[in-house]
């Protein structure tokens, strides 16, 4: 069987996605929305929405100390539409220097930053002074942005959130303050502790065990001397008091590029794959520099990521496969990146499915076995993305083993869908069968969002090379 490997489908690809993206972008809507975020993962806590998380508990005497000496240096931040004065987001900031710039989430303002013609940006302070924002950076990876009053007069002399040193580590449990605007109700405070970063997590994400609520994204997170120790981010709505929070590194280096920066007026769309170039091909190296784990199936070598910053969950069988059984692992990974208007980018995903087909007979396995391949839907032209162009061959696993066993024969679908706004980069999915047994089989799926092509021929390669036999190409079945 010829050896048909990722580059040469992926040239076959490449070569027609200019086309492509250039016919659809006349497609792509204007309009930005709101974040949203998967189910299961954390969700932004900006958009002034009902939430089910339990309300704040009622400051202790710190608390009620810290609001006091901060309160001066928080803020609300507004995107307003330009043609009216509604706001259609709302988060919370605060003051890093005595200039005025202040600090909030990237996905507060991702409406203006993505529409800056059709939207603007303003400031309310707790005791009722507004102002207009300029957007000065952004830090789309780990969702942070630098501003600044356009007149800097009203925020002089309130002081300012200093960052917790470095070099002073906080111990578990500690206790913590968020402050923000929950809800669009008022300025307030939250306790909760602090459980050290987020295990298993890409980008490093603090743990706060206490409630954030819409609203308060953006706010500081302070330690019992009112240094701050991350911004509020994210909350489970599956969970109680599993909220996070960005760690102060990332907030550092954005206050520090301050000096020279010029007001943001046009879409940052250049900026932002940018941004997800650097990101994406950090989290290729890295993924790809991992072995596999292998899933323990006594005839296949199942490709299985490492749980170093993605988590795996397992299932068997459902009733309604009639004799089929199966069972399935589903890995992904919690951090993602929110660029606007609902998309969500920048991390991947790996499942297989393991087949067995003893107890329907090689005719029907053969049946659904092919059936389940043709059910996998690998998305469609829409807002962001062009439709999938697709390439399909049969090809091989790894190199023949040392006792001379032919490699295992596979067919590969592989699948490229490119970003209308984001040049450069790419979903990539990756379907594969196992084509030798007539009563058992493995299918795997790799899924990588926004990645660059160099990036896509590394990844589909390293999960083309992780099948291979576990026994001898002649066994049963």
């Amino acid at each position: 069987m010829q050896h048909l490997g990722p580059r040469a489908l992926l040239r076959a690809l490449c070569a027609g996605l200019a086309v492509c993206v250039a016919a659809a972008c006349a497609a792509a809507a204007a309009a930005a929305t709101s974040p949203a975020s998967a189910p299961g993962l954390p969700a932004p806590v900006d958009a002034a929405a009902p939430s089910a998380s339990p309300a704040p508990a009622a400051p202790t005497g710190t608390g009620q100390r810290l609001y006091e000496g901060a309160r001066a240096q928080l803020l609300q931040v507004r995107t307003l539409l330009k043609t009216q004065d509604s706001q259609s987001s709302v988060g919370s900031g605060f003051l890093v220097d005595d200039a005025g710039h202040l600090v909030t989430n990237y996905h507060v303002i991702s409406q203006f930053a993505l529409q800056p013609s059709r939207h603007r940006l303003v400031y309310v302070t707790v005791d009722g002074r507004q102002g207009a924002l300029e957007l000065l950076a952004f830090d789309v990876v780990h969702d942070l942005a630098l501003l600044r009053p356009v007149d800097a007069a009203p925020l002089a002399g309130r002081g300012f959130i200093r960052l917790r040193p470095a070099d002073e580590p906080l111990a578990r449990g500690a206790r913590i303050f968020s402050l923000g605007n929950p809800l669009d109700v008022g300025f307030a405070v939250a306790e909760g502790s602090y459980n050290g970063p987020v295990e298993r997590s890409f980008l490093e994400t603090l743990f706060f065990g206490g409630s954030l609520s819409p609203g308060m994204s953006g706010g500081p997170a302070l330690d019992e001397q009112g240094r701050l120790v991350g911004v509020n981010v994210a909350a489970r709505r599956d969970g109680e008091q599993v909220s996070f929070l960005v760690p102060a590194a990332p907030v550092r280096r954005l206050i520090d590029r301050q000096p020279g920066l010029e007001p943001i007026t046009t879409p940052a769309w250049a900026e932002i794959t940018r941004q997800l170039l650097a990101h994406e091909a950090t989290l290729t190296s890295r993924f790809t520099a991992l072995p596999w784990r292998r899933a323990g199936h006594p005839r296949y070598a199942i490709p299985v990521p490492q749980e170093t910053f993605m988590r795996c969950w397992g299932r068997g069988s459902p009733q309604a496969m009639r004799g089929l059984q199966f069972e399935r692992s589903d890995c992904e990974m919690d951090s993602r990146i929110f660029v606007g208007g609902g998309l969500l980018t920048g991390y991947l995903t790996v499942r297989h499915e393991a087949y067995d087909g003893g107890k329907i007979g090689a005719l029907r396995f053969a049946e659904r076995y092919s059936a389940s391949l043709r059910n996998e839907f690998m998305g469609r032209n829409d807002r962001h993305r062009t439709a999938p162009r697709c390439v399909e061959r049969q090809v091989h696993g790894s190199p023949p083993q040392p006792d001379g066993a032919a490699p295992l024969p596979l067919k590969a679908v592989i699948c490229l869908r490119a970003y209308k706004k984001l040049e450069g980069l790419h979903d990539l999915s990756v379907l594969v069968a196992t084509l030798d047994g007539t009563l058992i089989g493995v299918q795997g799926r790799l899924d990588a969002f926004g990645i660059g092509a160099a990036s896509a021929q590394r990844l589909a390669q390293h999960y083309l090379d992780g099948f291979a036999w576990n026994l001898p190409n002649n066994a049963s079945r």
